[in-house]
């Protein structure tokens, strides 16, 4: 298989869910981030990031909603294939949002097919209990690769506070046994969300399945967080386990002030940022066609 080198990172020229398997036996942690367009998409590829996660929380952070409930099917397939488009190598997971399987369920399959199909997800992540077990049967009888999300689940839990899961030791064997089930059910990963941290290593050594940590501690297989929590971007509310590896917004700050200040003191475009007229077309223009006023044209002359 073909290599790329990214920094200290040697990655497979397309990484699928076989190879999120491999990286689960071999013990190489896998890399997750969210990503919501295309240009991010591009970054984050070349930086090397094993996993793209376009998750529901662009309802947040992109369409400024106040919660993931009203993000549509349609929205998400949109944005999911742009970033497909900008990462071609990642191993892609599309989140399915509320309204793709609550409270009918009828239209699941379809839409994991629209993910599969219209976005090319490799995984489409899916916020599950219990009673999803025989839907996530279903699905995987139909060839649908399902990351099953455990734990804190936002899309029916958005009202409380990312309170961690599996404090109690009974609570943590009932979660451990519904890991087992779901694997038993035919999910393709799990990811576990504000889980103790000593009950997320457990899942991960019982299960074969690559499991990711979101806010589960560091014993899981992989890590996923939201690129606005650690590029410090605006519209992101932090929590404990998130960590600012930049200040993106500071950057951004600077470089929109600078412009807004060169163009308010017409010290951008320059010269260099202009196309210009052969000479000889520009004097049949000025033949035919009044100049500029005296007065206008010295406002740009004295830069």
């Amino acid at each position: 298989m073909s290599r790329k080198n990214y920094g200290d990172a040697l990655m497979p020229e397309k990484i699928t869910l076989e190879t999120l398997r491999h990286y689960k036996q071999s013990r190489r942690p896998i890399t997750m981030l969210t990503c919501y367009d295309y240009a991010a998409a591009v970054l984050l590829q070349n930086a090397g990031a094993d996993c793209l996660l376009v998750g529901d929380s662009l309802a947040q952070l992109v369409l400024g909603h106040e919660n993931t409930l009203s993000v549509t099917m349609d929205t998400m397939v949109t944005l999911t294939a742009a970033v497909r488009k900008g990462a071609p190598d990642v191993c892609l997971v599309g989140d399915m949002p509320y309204t793709g399987y609550h409270p009918d369920q009828e239209p699941i399959y379809r839409n994991c097919r629209r993910f599969l199909d219209e976005a090319g997800c490799d995984l489409i992540k899916i916020e599950v209990n219990r009673s999803h077990l025989d839907m996530v049967a279903q699905l995987a009888a139909q060839g649908i690769p399902v990351m099953a999300h455990l734990g804190y689940t936002p899309q029916t839990e958005f009202q409380l506070a990312k309170k961690i899961r599996t404090r109690l030791s009974d609570q943590a064997l009932q979660l451990l046994q519904t890991a087992k089930d779901f694997e038993s059910a035919g999910a393709a990963a799990l990811l576990l969300e504000c889980v103790t941290d000593i009950v997320a290593q457990r899942v991960t050594a019982q299960s074969t399945l690559p499991v990711i940590s979101c806010g589960s501690g560091p014993y899981c297989d992989g890590q996923v967080m939201v690129l606005h929590e650690i590029l410090a971007l605006p519209g992101s509310v932090a929590p404990r386990f998130a960590k600012a590896y930049g200040q993106a917004a500071e950057h951004i700050s600077t470089a929109v002030k600078e412009y807004l200040y060169e163009v308010r003191h017409r010290l951008f475009p320059t010269d260099q940022h202009c196309y210009h007229m052969p000479p000889e077309e520009k004097e049949k223009l000025d033949a035919a066609s009044p100049r500029l006023r005296p007065d206008i044209f010295a406002i740009y002359q004295s830069k």
